[in-house]
């Protein structure tokens, strides 16, 4: 288990939101906003020696901010070499882009489906372009009455795929890892989705990170316990770093 940092940019800037407010409009709930830029926390990050973090472009394509948040993307991943994954937009056109600016692994959610499906050839694609070894899958999650379901459409489209062991299994021929969003929980730190943990701690195919609902450092505790110490973890609004409570320096000293 490890902690993976993130950096979240919206409209160029540096942000913590309650990701299941995000909209097309461009409306969302902002709990953050930093006035420093991408570049800082990547320094931050490479300095602790923090690997695997991940940056996300909120801005969709079409948006009048996508550009400057793609450039904040590059500003960290060309501040920290390899150590950074970037996420928000990929897909097998424009994956190698953010390799070449240093990206260790690019995160895919929406381009690998048709619709509400998982589209097999392109995931084929998109591991084609840039190699399986730098692909990470977002298969963050709802819950329902049928168990969890993945979302796409940065989290705007339920689907009526049930993430599961066999769905774990069956993409990680396409992926080197995968990143979860508990998307009921995320950004509003009222704890961690331990029936997910659980389930994700079951999991031994490939790492797999968790995030949504980390307050304090006893849900960490818990995801380590749950999670069997195979679930990797990242936290944004609880952090001092992004105006939270939660000590950064105490969070990297369990790593």
């Amino acid at each position: 288990m490890s902690f993976r940092p993130c950096i979240d940019i919206h409209n160029g800037k540096v942000k913590q939101i309650v990701g299941s407010s995000l909209e097309d409009s461009g409306g969302v709930t902002e709990n953050f906003v930093s006035d420093r830029d991408s570049a800082y926390y990547a320094r931050l990050y490479k300095e602790h020696g923090l690997k695997g973090g991940h940056v996300i472009i909120l801005n969709g394509q079409g948006s009048e901010y996508r550009k400057a948040s793609e450039e904040a993307a590059f500003a960290a991943l060309e501040a920290y070499p390899e150590g950074l994954q970037v996420g928000g937009g990929v897909d097998d056109k424009n994956a190698m882009t953010y390799v070449n600016h240093s990206a260790s692994h690019v995160i895919v959610t929406s381009f690998v489906f048709d619709g509400d499906e998982l589209c097999k050839l392109k995931m084929e694609s998109l591991a084609k372009a840039v190699g399986k070894n730098r692909v990470v899958i977002d298969l963050s999650c709802v819950k329902t009455e049928d168990g969890y379901m993945v979302a796409c459409n940065r989290w705007q489209t339920i689907t009526k795929i049930k993430l599961d062991t066999n769905l774990a299994g069956e993409l990680s021929k396409y992926c080197d890892e995968y990143l979860i969003h508990a998307v009921d929980v995320e950004g509003k730190q009222g704890g961690i989705d331990e029936a997910l943990v659980e389930m994700l701690g079951k999991w031994d195919i490939c790492p797999v990170t968790y995030a949504g609902g980390i307050r304090n450092l006893d849900d960490v505790r818990k995801i380590e316990e749950i999670g069997r110490g195979r679930v990797n973890y990242t936290i944004g609004s609880a952090l001092d770093i992004f105006g939270g409570s939660l000590s950064f320096e105490s969070v990297v000293s369990m790593k």
